[in-house]
C-alpha cells in the first residue's frame, strides 16, 4: 500500500487554554471553539474563545463554531473572538458568503454539511464554490431541537467519499471518529482533514491517552 498523505487534524470542543496546548503539543493543527448552540457539547463563552484564540501559537487554526445564520452577526462575533477561521454549522439565511471576504480579509470560512442523504451531495457541491473548505458532519438541522454538531455518531461515509470526489475545496470529516475507526474512515473517504471531539474525551474532558492513541492510529494509516 502506498504511503498516504497525513490528514490535518482538528480537535474540537476545546474548553480551556490548557486543553488547547495539550491538543497542539500532541499534534493538532486546528482547534474547534464552540459558541452558543441549540444542542451539543463543548459550548464556552465568547470571552473564553477569545482567551484561547489569542494564546495558541502561530500556524494553528482556531475555528469559531457558530450557529448564527446572518453574515452581519457572524462577522461581529469573529471580531469579538479573534479567531482565524469561521465554521458555520447551520444554513446561512441572511447575507452572502462574499460578505466575509469583503469584511474579514484573510479569515477562512468553513461550511458544515450534515450528511443525511444523497441531497447532501448536491448541497456540498454548491457550497464548495463559495467557501474555503467543507466539513462533513452527522447532525440533523431539521429536528425541532437542531442537531448541528457533537453527536458522536458516524454517517454514511460513502456519501462523504462522493462529496470529496466531486468538490475542489478541502474536505474535513467529522462525526463519531475515534482511534478504533480512523483507518476505515481515512481509507473510505480520504479527507483533507479529520475532526474529532467526543472520541478523545473522558467525562467531557480532553484525555491525554485517548488523544495520543488517536494520533498513533493516524501515523499508522499514513505509514510514518
Amino acid at each position: 500500500m502506498e504511503s498516504a498523505r497525513k490528514p490535518r487534524v482538528k480537535i474540537c470542543c476545546i474548553q480551556s487554554v490548557d486543553e488547547a496546548w495539550m491538543a497542539v503539543q500532541t499534534g493538532a493543527a486546528a482547534l474547534g471553539l464552540v459558541s452558543a448552540m441549540p444542542s451539543g457539547p463543548g459550548v464556552i463563552s465568547e470571552e473564553e474563545i477569545y482567551q484561547i484564540a489569542t494564546q495558541v501559537p502561530p500556524g494553528v487554526s482556531t475555528f469559531l463554531l457558530t450557529s448564527k445564520q446572518s453574515t452581519t452577526e457572524i462577522i461581529a462575533q469573529q471580531k469579538r473572538c479573534c479567531v482565524n477561521t469561521i465554521q458555520i454549522v447551520d444554513v446561512l439565511r441572511e447575507g452572502e458568503y462574499q460578505d466575509f471576504r469583503d469584511e474579514l480579509p484573510g479569515i477562512k470560512v468553513v461550511q458544515v454539511v450534515h450528511v443525511t442523504g444523497p441531497e447532501s451531495v448536491t448541497e456540498a457541491v454548491d457550497l464548495s464554490q463559495k467557501v474555503d473548505a467543507i466539513l462533513l458532519d452527522s447532525g440533523n438541522p431539521n429536528l425541532a431541537i437542531k442537531e448541528i454538531g457533537g453527536t458522536g455518531r458516524t454517517h454514511n461515509w460513502l456519501l462523504s467519499k462522493t462529496i470529496r470526489e466531486k468538490v475542489a475545496c478541502p474536505v474535513y470529516l467529522a462525526g463519531g471518529l475515534k482511534p478504533g475507526n480512523i483507518a476505515d474512515a481515512f481509507a473510505t473517504v480520504a479527507p483533507f482533514g479529520l475532526d474529532i471531539c467526543s472520541g478523545v474525551r473522558t467525562d467531557g474532558k480532553l484525555d491525554q491517552q485517548k488523544l495520543k492513541s488517536f494520533f498513533d492510529e493516524i501515523n499508522k494509516v499514513v505509514h510514518l
